[in-house]
């Protein structure tokens, strides 16, 4: 008796992408492409229809709903799919959002074939995996949690790296301006450094944000 083929949504906005991924899959045993979405929201319903076994999830969509929020719309319903990131990025303000919304997985995009069929099995057992720069990311913040950046200092210094004000910031996160104000003098003393220029330069360099 064969066992049922692990049914797979493929969620990216850049069709040449979708095509790899589909090229590299479709070649697996027990592995079936079974949709494809070009946008997170698209994403979110097609997941919902009950076909779906793991949903290969990119982080950034353009304009519209991220990967992140497709994932924790995803896996708040009951018999949810699981969701395999597949993304280039592999900053703090990146995976955390997205393992935290319920990510079974987090690959880049430039893991191996084999890798990546491994990771849709692995997902659809519900277990995890995890790129090895993530992990060590993850590794090393539960070994330092005292300096490691909260989620929310995260996306507070991404934001400052973007050249938002406290006040936009606080607008854009529904913060006090004094609360951005705290959270930023708790990243300075994390990241020793006394400026908002030196702290973006400093997160960019350990790889916490992006710019």
């Amino acid at each position: 008796m064969t066992e049922n083929p692990v049914r797979l949504l493929l969620a990216d906005d850049h069709p040449v992408v979708r095509a790899g991924l589909r090229a590299v899959l479709e070649t697996e045993p027990g592995i079936e492409v079974v949709a494809e979405a070009a946008t997170a929201e698209e994403a979110v319903v097609r997941a919902g229809e009950g076909d779906i076994d793991v949903v290969l999830m990119d982080l950034q969509f353009g304009r519209g709903m991220n990967g992140a929020e497709a994932t924790a719309a995803i896996t708040a319903r009951p018999s949810a799919p699981r969701v395999l990131i597949v993304t280039t990025y592999d900053t703090d303000a990146d995976m955390l959002p997205a393992i935290e919304a319920g990510a079974t997985g987090y690959l880049l995009k430039d893991a191996p074939p084999e890798d990546l069929a491994a990771a849709v099995r692995t997902a659809a057992a519900g277990r995890t995996t995890l790129a090895p720069t993530v992990a060590n990311r993850l590794m090393n913040r539960l070994r330092t949690p005292g300096t490691a950046l909260t989620r929310r200092e995260t996306e507070v210094l991404a934001l400052v790296a973007g050249g938002l004000s406290n006040q936009a910031i606080g607008g854009r996160l529904h913060l006090t301006e004094g609360t951005v104000k705290s959270h930023l003098a708790r990243i300075y003393a994390k990241l020793d450094v006394d400026s908002r220029t030196a702290a973006v330069a400093t997160a960019t360099e350990l790889g916490l944000i992006r710019r």
